[in-house]
């Protein structure tokens, strides 16, 4: 930061390494430089302060097109004072005193670079149409605008000399721009319908899959289910059949063995008909040759066992000599 301590009759000066300082004593260079100190009258001397870092100048104008289309540049011009000396011989950048106007060499640069920008553009825009322009007409204007900012003669007398030219913007009139936009955005908004319309047609393709896959799937299990009921029905015949057969085996196994047991029980009937027959047969041959008394007291004994319980006997004289009588009489 320049500094300047002010005494009677004489000022001491104190400079900034961004400033580079001319001190003018009577028309003559005394000092000049970065950095700078010394002493100086302030009755006969004259200070310029000249700034050589690089500095940033942004630009904006209007221009028109080949098909008569206002359009608005924005640009940002990067430029340095290579020549303080030339410069504070040809622009405004004294040092003043606080209450006096402040120097005009920045606002003179900001001007010649602003009308020097502008011109170039105009000269360029006006040979090309809105929309070359804005397909391919900021890489030319750029170019433009750095070539004749750099070969410009006024700037390089005064010693100024332009380090880039960066074009940010070429846009035309809100309403133009719109009328452009316009199309891209129906464009857009078609591919985002097209999109959306067919986002739902997979999704009512998925739907409807997901539907038949559900319909098969119902279908496989009716025909599972009626695969299920036959097999249940034939299973259920079978075991019918089966119980029938089983039944009859039994009944047969019932009636061999009513059968069998009926012939063993007339056998046995038949056995002990014989038997009977054969020991009545031989009781018959026995008492034939048995004699009237005997028989008569075997069918006694054979009586007694049938007769019932006798509790009183009344024995007559008249039937005891009878009884007597048989029993001693002979045959």
């Amino acid at each position: 930061m320049t500094t300047i301590k002010r005494f009677p009759w004489i000022n001491h000066f104190l400079g900034s390494p961004t400033g580079y300082v001319v001190h003018l004593r009577k028309g003559s260079v005394r000092h000049h430089g970065v950095g700078q100190a010394f002493w100086y009258r302030p009755v006969d001397s004259v200070l310029s302060e000249v700034p050589v870092d690089d500095r940033e100048l942004p630009v904006l104008f209007h221009a028109v097109t080949l098909d008569h289309q206002d359009v608005s540049v924005q640009a940002n011009v990067t430029y340095r004072f290579s020549d303080p000396v030339a410069v504070s011989q040809r622009l405004d950048f004294s040092l003043k005193a606080a209450q006096e106007a402040p120097a005009t060499g920045a606002r003179q640069v900001e001007t010649i670079i602003g009308q020097l920008c502008q011109a170039a553009a105009i000269d360029q825009l006006s040979r090309l149409g809105l929309h070359d322009i804005l397909a391919q007409g900021v890489a030319e204007l750029r170019t433009v605008l750095g070539e004749n900012l750099t070969r410009d003669p006024r700037l390089n007398a005064t010693g100024i000399t332009v380090l880039g030219v960066q074009v940010l913007a070429v846009r035309p009139d809100t309403d133009m721009e719109r009328a452009l936009q316009t199309p891209i955005r129906e464009q857009l908004q078609a591919e985002a319908d097209r999109a959306t319309f067919e986002r739902r047609a997979l999704a009512v393709e998925r739907e409807r899959a997901i539907a038949e896959n559900e319909l098969a799937n119902q279908i496989e299990l009716a025909t599972r289910r009626e695969t299920l009921v036959a097999q249940e029905g034939a299973n259920t015949r079978r075991e019918a059949q089966e119980r029938a057969g089983a039944a009859e085996v039994d009944a047969r196994a019932a009636a061999e063995r009513v059968k069998i047991t009926a012939g063993a029980e007339a056998e046995k009937i038949r056995s002990l008909g014989e038997a009977e027959a054969a020991r009545e047969a031989a009781t018959m041959e026995v008492y034939r040759t048995m004699d009237q008394a005997t028989l008569l007291a075997l069918a006694l004994r054979e009586a007694a066992a049938h007769l019932p319980e006798v509790r009183n006997l009344t024995i007559t004289p008249d039937m005891l000599s009878g009884a007597l009588a048989a029993l001693t009489t002979r045959p």
